[in-house]
């Protein structure tokens, strides 16, 4: 029989990169912005300032949201 020693530290690495690999798919699906056009595009925008909307937003929503 064959035993693996493992020290505390590398098991502490092991744990570590298991916790940044589920934080980091987290934030990947977590920071998905709504597709351009869609209610809940429109709808976030609506409730962002318009001082804040870049010019290809602004023309994004006039398109979808308002001429629809």
């Amino acid at each position: 029989m064959v035993v693996l020693r493992t020290t505390k530290n590398e098991k502490v690495k092991y744990v570590m990169k298991k916790i940044i690999g589920v934080l980091f798919t987290l934030l990947m699906v977590a920071a998905c912005s709504p597709e351009v056009g869609t209610e809940k595009w429109c709808k976030n925008m609506k409730e962002k300032p318009k001082g804040d909307w870049s010019v290809n937003e602004a023309k994004d929503y006039a398109k979808h949201c308002v001429l629809k």
